[in-house]
Parts: C-alpha cells; sequence; structure tokens
C-alpha cells in the first residue's frame, strides 16, 4: 500500500522559485515590455476612450450600426445549420460526464464549416463577420461550453486570427486552407511561473539557418492536446544576450531578437504533450502541457519580424476577448429561460416563487442584465466588422463586464433553483426530475473571470488605456527617470492640454432635461435620463481620474483597488449607453421594442445604483489597511489565525518544474482525422 500524501504543516513565506532558463526582470522592465507591445497611437476614434476622458460621443455607436443584407443572409443560413447539429449531434451531459468531446462530434463540427467560422471563403472558410461568429459561439456554447471553447480557442485566438492579422500570403495560403476545414489550432504563451507577466517568458527560439530551434514549456494549452497547429510565443534571444553574437550555426544572429510568433505543426519532433488538464468546469476541455525540445521550426514560419510577438497577441485579443462574452451572453439566456420555468412552477406560500420579491428581484436582474450583455457585445462586434472604431477598450470592457454579470447570473440562477440548483443533472435526472444542470453552469462560467486576462489584469490594462491621453501630454513629469529639462516641457503641454479639457468637465447636455429625446418616444419608459446621466457621469468620472492622478502622481499605478473602481464604473456606463442604443435600434426595426425598452430602463436603475455604490468606494474603503494586513500576513504575524485545521493539499512545489530538455513522459497529443 502506497503512503498517503504528504500534508503540509505551518509554512513561512518563500522566496520565488527560481526558473531555470527565465529572465530575470524587474518591475520596471516588466512594465516596459508591456508598454513597448502596446498599440501605441489612436488612429481611430473610440467611444470609450472618450468617454473615460468625459466625453460622451454618442455619434459615435448611435444610430446602432447594422451589418449588411448579405452578411446577414449568410450567418443565418448558418447558425441554422448550427442548430439543428447542436440540436441531434450534441450530447452535453455526455460530454460532462466523460469530460471529452466525442471524436464524431468534432469531426461533424469540421464537416459544417466551423472550424472556418471566421475564415475567409477565398480559404475556404464561411467568412462570417464577426457578429454572427459570436452568435454561433453563443449557440455551440450552450448545447456545450467545451464544445464552444474548443471553437474559440482555434479561432479567436488560435492560428487563424494572428494569420489574418499579420500574416504573409504564403503562410495564409499554406495554412488558413486546412485551419478552415481539418486542422484545430491552439494559441501557447502562458508558461508554469508566466502568466500575465510576458518579460519572464522562457521558452526560447535560437536562429539556426533557415529554421529556429525551440526549447521549454507552456502551461494551459486550450486544443493543445488534440492540435494539429500551434501558434508559440518564444523568446529569441537579442543579439547582444548571445555569448559569441552568433546563432547555433556559426553565423551572424541577425533579426533584433525578443518576444516572436511562430506556426508550429504540432506533430513536430521535440513536442510532447506531457499532461491533459483537468478543471472544476469545462471538462471536455482539451487543455495540456506542452514541452518543446530542440524543435525545428522553419524560419517561414514566423508571424511578423523578431519582437513583435507580444504585439501580435494583443492585437489578436482585441476582437478575439469578444467571444468569451458572447458565450456569456449565451449563457444568460438558459439561465432567463430556467428561471422563468421554474420560478413560474414552484410554488411556496400559495404563490409561484417568481412572485415572491425576494426571487422576483433575481429574475429581472437576470434578464435586465442578459439583455444589456447583448447590447454590449453586439456593438462592440459590429463596430469590429465596420472598422470605423479603435475598439481595444471595448472589447476589453465587454469582456471584463461580460465574465464578471455573466458569473452573478449564473449564482443567482442556482439560488433560484434552490436545492436543485445544488444537485447534478444526473442527480435529478435519477430521482425522476429535469435534468437542469445549473450546478454545472456556475462551474463552467467561473473560468470567464480568468480566461484571456483575469478580472484583476484586465482592470489594469482598461485604466492603461483610459489613462493614454494623460501619460501623453503629463507622463515626464512623474516619471522619476525624467530629466529636469523634459519635465519642463511636459509641464508646458499639460498646461496647455488641461486648460483646454478642464473646462469642459464643468457642463454638459446631461444637464439640460431635452438632452437625447429621440430615446423618449411616447408610450414608452424615458431611456433619455439615463443617457444625461451617462453623460453626467462620464465627466465626473474623468475629473475623480484627473483628481487621483494629481493627488498619487507615480504611486498612481500602485493603487490598483482606485483604477478596478475607475474601470467598472466605464464599464457600467458602457453597458448603459449599448442598452439604451440597442433598444432604439429595436423600437426603430418594430422588433420587441417596446418590451426592450422595458429592460433596458431596469437595466439602467440597477447599474446606476452600482456606479454610485462604486463612486463612494472610490475615497471611502480599507485599500491602506488592507496593504497593512498583507504585510502582516506576509511576515508571519497571523499565522496563528490559521491554527485549528488540517491542510489536505497534497505535497510538491507549488510551481512545477518547468527546465528545458526532452521529456521524461508520455506523449497524450492525440490529433483527430
Amino acid at each position: 500500500m502506497s503512503a498517503p500524501p504528504t500534508r503540509s504543516t505551518h509554512s513561512t513565506p518563500s522566496s520565488p522559485q527560481e526558473r531555470p532558463g527565465a529572465p530575470k526582470v524587474s518591475e520596471r522592465e516588466a512594465r516596459q515590455v508591456a508598454e513597448a507591445a502596446r498599440e501605441q497611437g489612436w488612429r481611430r476614434p473610440s467611444f470609450a476612450k472618450e468617454m473615460f476622458l468625459g466625453r460622451f460621443r454618442l455619434d459615435l455607436i448611435h444610430p446602432h450600426p447594422l451589418p449588411a443584407p448579405d452578411d446577414v443572409r449568410r450567418g443565418e443560413e448558418f447558425l441554422a445549420k448550427a442548430r439543428a447539429f447542436c440540436e441531434t449531434r450534441i450530447d452535453g451531459a455526455l460530454i460532462e460526464r466523460e469530460a471529452r468531446i466525442p471524436d464524431e462530434v468534432i469531426q461533424g463540427l469540421k464537416e459544417l464549416g466551423a472550424l472556418g467560422m471566421k475564415i475567409d471563403t477565398a480559404y475556404g472558410g464561411l467568412g462570417l463577420t464577426q457578429v454572427y461568429y459570436n452568435k454561433a459561439l453563443a449557440l455551440f456554447g450552450s448545447a456545450s461550453p467545451a464544445v464552444g471553447a474548443l471553437l474559440s480557442a482555434h479561432q479567436s485566438i488560435g492560428v487563424p486570427q494572428p494569420l489574418k492579422l499579420f500574416g504573409t500570403r504564403e503562410q495564409k495560403d499554406a495554412f488558413l486552407p486546412r485551419l478552415a476545414r481539418t486542422d484545430i489550432s491552439a494559441f501557447l504563451l502562458t508558461e508554469p511561473d508566466v502568466g500575465s507577466d510576458p518579460a519572464r517568458l522562457a521558452t526560447t527560439a535560437v536562429r539556426d539557418g533557415d529554421a529556429y530551434v525551440l526549447d521549454g514549456v507552456k502551461l494551459w494549452t486550450t486544443n493543445g492536446v488534440v492540435a494539429d497547429l500551434l501558434v508559440v510565443m518564444a523568446r529569441v534571444p537579442k543579439p547582444e544576450d548571445a555569448s559569441d553574437g552568433k546563432a547555433a550555426d556559426g553565423k551572424p544572429a541577425g533579426g533584433r531578437g525578443g518576444i516572436t510568433a511562430f506556426v508550429v505543426e504540432a506533430d513536430s519532433p521535440g513536442i510532447t504533450v506531457e499532461h491533459r488538464n483537468a478543471f472544476m468546469g469545462l471538462r471536455g476541455l482539451e487543455n495540456g502541457v506542452t514541452r518543446f525540445h530542440r524543435v525545428r521550426v522553419p524560419a517561414a514560419n514566423r508571424i511578423g519580424p523578431e519582437g513583435a510577438g507580444l504585439k501580435i497577441a494583443l492585437t489578436t485579443l482585441n476582437t478575439g476577448r469578444l467571444s468569451l462574452p458572447a458565450m456569456c451572453v449565451g449563457a444568460g439566456k438558459w439561465c432567463l429561460r430556467i428561471a422563468r420555468e421554474w420560478s413560474g412552477a414552484r410554488e411556496q406560500w400559495g404563490r409561484p416563487v417568481a412572485l415572491h420579491e425576494a426571487v422576483g428581484a433575481k429574475i429581472s436582474f437576470i434578464a435586465a442584465t442578459t439583455f444589456a450583455l447583448e447590447a454590449v457585445v453586439d456593438l462592440s462586434s459590429q463596430m469590429a466588422d465596420e472598422d470605423r472604431n479603435d475598439i481595444r477598450i471595448e472589447a476589453a470592457l465587454a469582456k471584463l463586464y461580460g465574465s464578471e454579470m455573466g458569473w452573478l447570473i449564473a449564482d443567482e440562477l442556482v439560488q433560484i433553483r434552490g436545492g436543485r440548483g445544488f444537485e447534478t443533472a444526473d442527480s435529478l435526472a435519477a430521482r425522476g426530475e429535469r435534468a437542469v444542470p445549473a450546478e454545472q453552469m456556475l462551474r463552467d462560467m467561473r473560468i470567464n473571470r480568468i480566461f484571456e486576462g483575469s478580472t484583476e489584469i484586465m482592470h489594469l490594462l482598461i485604466a492603461r488605456e483610459a489613462v493614454d491621453a494623460h501619460l501623453a501630454v503629463a507622463g515626464d513629469i512623474i516619471d522619476p527617470d525624467t530629466s529636469l529639462s523634459d519635465k519642463a516641457k511636459a509641464g508646458a503641454r499639460a498646461g496647455r492640454f488641461y486648460a483646454g479639457w478642464l473646462p469642459k468637465l464643468v457642463a454638459g447636455p446631461g444637464q439640460l432635461p431635452g438632452s437625447y429625446a429621440e430615446f423618449h418616444p411616447a408610450g414608452h419608459p424615458d431611456l433619455a435620463v439615463h443617457l444625461r446621466y451617462v453623460e453626467r457621469t462620464a465627466r465626473k468620472l474623468a475629473r475623480s481620474t484627473f483628481y487621483a492622478m494629481s493627488r498619487w502622481q507615480g504611486r498612481m499605478e500602485t493603487k490598483q483597488g482606485f483604477l478596478g473602481r475607475i474601470v467598472d464604473i466605464g464599464a457600467e456606463l458602457f453597458a448603459m449607453s449599448a442598452a439604451c442604443v440597442r433598444a432604439e435600434m429595436l423600437r426603430a426595426n418594430q422588433d420587441h421594442g417596446r418590451e426592450a425598452y422595458q429592460l433596458a430602463d431596469v437595466f439602467c436603475r440597477q447599474a446606476r445604483i452600482r456606479v454610485e455604490e462604486l463612486f463612494h468606494r472610490l475615497w471611502t474603503n480599507t485599500d491602506e489597511l488592507d496593504r497593512k494586513v498583507v504585510d502582516g500576513i506576509l511576515a508571519g504575524t497571523y499565522t496563528w489565525l490559521e491554527e485549528g485545521v488540517v491542510d489536505p493539499s497534497g505535497a510538491g512545489p507549488w510551481i512545477a518544474d518547468a527546465a528545458p530538455g526532452p521529456s521524461q513522459r508520455e506523449n497524450v497529443h492525440r490529433p483527430i482525422r
């Protein structure tokens, strides 16, 4: 009999694990890497950017942009086929039980053309717009979240999107036809101790003649277990980093080095999928650990120049992030249906539970929030299709808001269902009741707050973009490395900018009772009052941000609690704007306009309460006290509070060894043909 796993005992904070090959970088260097990967300019207008500056540019989103008739026709035709496939070929309960999508389902998706939804028809794809791609993901995700995740990882962040944006004609001709019909792709960036801090990326790609040699380990490779093609981020040594300034073939190294993107054949010699990961949700997800040992990749497979990998990844995510909130919309629609049917059938104290205020408030929240989430996703997606606006902030807000509110929706459904919400669908069916997988929905939805940028990282990313205009004119003033002469020049620039900007934050259309009158048609709830609130509040938000920058200056970046609340207020204002614009579009098209106005009205009233609470917490919070407590916890001051329990954790390091070298494990890679 084997010994039981060792249980951990009292421990004290230890120094970070050293990882062979991982570059040692300071906090400042890490920020510089992230900053260099940002898209620096704003060549097109951005509704969200303007909103954070206190300028409510309703003209950028109203009238609501609409898809072209031919795009609608092709999109609706595919949705009809996809619905039939979901209803007849996908057994979500089976996928949940067996923790695997059956091969025949994946083959069916290939035959349906689902792998090529976003790939141009010239390469054998369907050429769907972002709007209809998202609608399809919501549909597939409702049948099985694991299927939705597979398709999203393949097309939203996998090989097709970076090739579409940055690939050469030869690369597109070589890979896109395969990706449209037969080949599954995966995106490999994360490493065992590298998540949102890519400056420490340890996987290397060393130039060797007409190829690069890859070495390293990648973690959480969604689709990696079954993938045929990979997009891999690896660090090419800079010329000054090489010991002799030469590549492996003895020739001059050339190139500028840095994090670089490559298309890699998943069955290349030296690639081993060492483990298929298992999670609390998305049990059919083909997610693994992939090791590269002396893997030769043709230089022709490099996407873009050396050092452009992070910029490619971030640009890919600008629209790629929209797939996740799209599936949150699908989850919200399902939760609303179950809440409606169940709360009408279930009685307590002589009345359906829906008629009890405590439950009714939850149902109203689910309905109103689902309407708003769909408004945010559709508006952002249509703007992405039109390519008139820069939607990097809008897409990030959609991901942040969709993942947070989608989780709350699923949690409220479990609460409405009571004990049945906590019970598995199989158990419900076994005792003769409808097999409603509410608890599975909660487990599946939880990852969305982590996938493709955690909520905390999204707060920082959006906050950085939101204050970009301020940093552009005043950044040198608060930069300790800037010379006095440059600080003086920055001061002059800032003075001119703020002299013109600050007075505009005092008054605006939000204070005029007749503003936005077209949003108060006869016989409908008044949405104009909410848009006036958004306009006034956007100016208040900008004033709050300016005051904080003046108060904290260079320390602003450490005030993550404050920045997170600023971003959350912006997310609510964006959702309110999208909900109102969508309601008016539906009214104008005579498509449930009255009901849409009602949903938009109740959503805006709920959102306004959340906004006011967030404003209060900007300045009344426990942020400073929290930091003191954390310092004490890390110093071991409160270890007495941990006494009286046992730790069921097994033995092992916090972070697995990811030293480069040959694999010692069985290859669990299983391409589906």
